[in-house]
This record gives structure tokens, C-alpha cells and sequence, in this order.
């Protein structure tokens, strides 16, 4: 089931031409005044103040995005477990944030957005649910089966809540994107499959090319790309996403701002223009929008950008 049963599928709108995805979910419920330090992050929210969520992604779509992204990355059966939450109402939960995100575009389309709208489920890494920044770092010590354990689960329940798509994103290394891959096998759904990089590799340190290499073959896959990091590493990344799999190019960067894990806080400064989009856009991206501290306005000149 789509946002709008109207809709074409997602995979059939990227191949006639480049949709906006929203921005970051934490830094849109943190500049309404919600406290996000909890290890839960922006998932806390879900269990308290869901309605807060249903307004950051509103405001994304009234800014003109396409596509909202769920807050799940943050919301595993593991880390709602240490919150003393029990598996069926973190389930529960992970379907609340499909939901949430649906009633933000029912709600845009009764204000007048009758651009076409979908429903992202966000599949965050092992690493979220740590809460310590080894997202940004992979390598968990774990093996691609019991990687793959820990996510099938979670993806079983985000799948029967009808998203349009799951995002697989922030992903720091190919072991946990082939974990990922083999446990989306028989949702149903389909993916895009995006990594966290720096420098054009993975934070793991593995090639693009390998990294990106793994959905050759793999039909659930619709987009491959990068987000969570710097502007100035998308360019490259579009190029060999683009080259080496032939798929849409999914890309949502950070504003340029470095997060520093153990102070939580955000230091340095944007580097992100909504005019390097068309760049994107000539290289292969078709879904093009941000990630952490890039908010409405930064998705608005995206749109425009866009056209």
C-alpha cells in the first residue's frame, strides 16, 4: 500500500526523473524544543510524543519533499528493551513511525500538496542501537550471520506496516550492507541501500566500488548512494554508484558539520548548497535530499533547485 493508492510505484518514478527526499528528523524535532539527548534519540519520541513526529515530517513535506524517511533508525527490539519496553510494544512501535509518517501526507494533501508522496522506512545500523557513534566506524566484531539476526526482525515488522520503501541507510561497511541484503530477501519490499562514507570509501575503509558492488543482481535494490556525510563526498560517490551498478543514485549529506560522539554535540561548519544538487542530478542521483542539520529550508532550495 502507497501513500496515495493513486501513485505509480517508486521504482517507476525515479526512472522518469528525480524525487526530494526530507532532511533530519532530529534536528527538525530539536529545533521545535525536544530534548533528544536519550540513547533512543529521536525513537523516544514515538512512545511519547508522536505527534511531534507527524509535525517534522509535515513541515518536510510542506517544504517539498517527496519522499519522508520514518523515524525508526534509532528504534531496534534491543535498544526499546533497555528503555524496559517489551518486544510487541516496540513493534508496535516500529509500525507507528510507517504510520505516523502516512497521516504527515494526508495531512499535507488536505493543505493543498498534490505533489505525489511516499513513505521511506528507516533501517538504521547495528551501530544506532549502540548509541556510541560506531556507525560511523563498522567493524562491530560481529559476523554477517549475526548481523543479519539482529536485523531481520525489525525489518519483518517495518515491512508489514506497508512502507513504499525500506532505507538501509547509514551503513558504515559491506558486511553489514550484505547482512542487510540477504535479510530483506522475501519481504516484498523494496530497498535502497545507502552507506556512510568518507574520503570515497566506506568508514570501514573499503573501496566504493566493492561497497557498492554487492547489489549487482540484487532486484529488491531500486537505489544505491551515500548519506550521513560530507557534501563534499557525494560527487565521487555518485559517479561510481552510478558506474558501478547502473541503478538510481540515492543521496541525502550532512549539513558539513562533524558530529563529535562523545560531547553529542555537532562542531565545524555547512558546507551544504542546495545548488550543488544539479551536479547530483547530471551524475545519476535520483533522490536527492539531506540528512543531519539540513532542515525544511535546506529541502525548499532543493526542491527549487530540482524543479
Amino acid at each position: 500500500m502507497t501513500s496515495d493508492t493513486t501513485l505509480i510505484s517508486l521504482a517507476d518514478a525515479l526512472a522518469a526523473g528525480a524525487l526530494v527526499l526530507d532532511g533530519g528528523m532530529s534536528n527538525q524535532l530539536e529545533s521545535a524544543g525536544h530534548d533528544l539527548s536519550d540513547e533512543l534519540w529521536s525513537a523516544r519520541l514515538l512512545a511519547e510524543r508522536p505527534e511531534a513526529i507527524t509535525e517534522a515530517h509535515l513541515a518536510y513535506f510542506e517544504a517539498g519533499a517527496n519522499v519522508a524517511i520514518t523515524s525508526s533508525y534509532q528504534a531496534t527490539f534491543e535498544g526499546f528493551a533497555k528503555r524496559g519496553i517489551d518486544s510487541a510494544r516496540a513493534a508496535e512501535l516500529l509500525g507507528m513511525s510507517v504510520e505516523l509518517a502516512r497521516d504527515a501526507a494526508a495531512r499535507a494533501r488536505a493543505k493543498g500538496v498534490a505533489r505525489p508522496m511516499w513513505v521511506a522506512a528507516s533501517v538504521g545500523p547495528y551501530g544506532a542501537m549502540l548509541a556510541d557513534g560506531s556507525e560511523y566506524r563498522g567493524r562491530y566484531g560481529l559476523s554477517v550471520e549475526e548481523l543479519e539476526q539482529f536485523h531481520r526482525p525489525r525489518l519483518e515488522v517495518l515491512a508489514a506496516a506497508g512502507p513504499d520503501v525500506l532505507a538501509l541507510e547509514t551503513i558504515p561497511d559491506t558486511d553489514e550492507a550484505e547482512a542487510l541484503l540477504r535479510a530483506v530477501r522475501g519481504l516484498g519490499v523494496p530497498v535502497w541501500l545507502s552507506y556512510t562514507v568518507a574520503g570515497g570509501r566506506t568508514r570501514a575503509g573499503q573501496s566504493l566500488e566493492e561497497a557498492f558492488g554487492l547489489v549487482t543482481g540484487v532486484d529488491e535494490v531500486v537505489a544505491v548512494g551515500v548519506n550521513c556525510c560530507a557534501p563534499e563526498d557525494v560527487d565521487g560517490a555518485v559517479e561510481v554508484a552510478a558506474r558501478v551498478t547502473g541503478k538510481p543514485v540515492v543521496v541525502y549529506p550532512n549539513s558539513g558539520e562533524v558530529w563529535d560522539a562523545e560531547a553529542r554535540v555537532w562542531a565545524g561548519r555547512s558546507t551544504f548548497a542546495a545548488e550543488q544538487v544539479e551536479g547530483w542530478r547530471a551524475g545519476g542521483a535520483r533522490l536527492i535530499g539531506g540528512c543531519c542539520r539540513v532542515g525544511p529550508e535546506g529541502i525548499s532550495g532543493i526542491a527549487e533547485t530540482l524543479g
